[in-house]
């Protein structure tokens, strides 16, 4: 079964949607790291009996320390696919490399549009109608990987960021564990002919 790392900084309600509906069927989570001693999402692992590791970049001598530290218990761990559930913080090129195409990150904008931090808040006073979700591969840019999933949805009067966060949070509660799913069992591969692009099989 495929083998899944968590890295995350918060609640950890996008772990816990990988919890209910991937966990166990499709592939199995192993092992949660965070870079916050204090994430609530830690304990959502624990009571799951996922084992769970803590990074904080203070413990380290620089950011690429701490993140080689997480890539090496992940490979001990022989973690297949990485998964981003609200982790807050940038990993190193270094980090990527290791895992190449292997890294996964739910991001509350229909991308390209609105990468980064703020990206509901940036997408409200910017005045759009349509505002989504999107699961993507990482790599060394912010938010700019290939996109595996995508979902938008219309609203059109909604001017209060954590409102359209509440409902965005749903819909990343559903594509996130779709997404993993796929990659799971291999349906996710480059276009030959634009590397930008994803093929993901039926």
């Amino acid at each position: 079964m495929t083998r899944i790392g968590v890295l995350l900084s918060g609640r950890g309600t996008n772990l816990q949607a990988l919890l209910d509906q991937v966990h166990g069927a499709d592939a199995e989570i192993v092992c949660v790291a965070s870079d916050k001693e204090d994430a609530p999402g830690l304990r959502r692992a624990r009571e799951a009996n996922v084992q769970t590791r803590t990074f904080p970049v203070d413990s380290f001598a620089d950011r690429d320390a701490r993140d080689a530290a997480i890539a090496d218990w992940l490979e001990e761990e022989r973690v297949d696919i990485v998964v981003l559930a609200g982790y807050m913080a940038i990993l190193s090129p270094q980090f990527i490399a290791r895992f190449p195409d292997r890294v996964v990150n739910v991001h509350p904008s229909l991308l390209p549009a609105f990468p980064g931090m703020r990206a509901v808040e940036q997408a409200v006073e910017y005045g759009v109608r349509v505002f989504g979700v999107t699961v993507h591969l990482v790599d060394d840019g912010v938010d700019s990987g290939a996109i595996i999933l995508q979902r938008a949805i219309e609203l059109p009067e909604m001017s209060d960021p954590t409102e359209v966060h509440q409902l965005l949070q749903g819909i990343e509660h559903e594509l996130l564990p779709e997404a993993v799913r796929l990659m799971a069992r291999g349906a996710v591969s480059r276009d030959p002919a634009n590397p930008r692009r994803l093929i993901v099989a039926p």
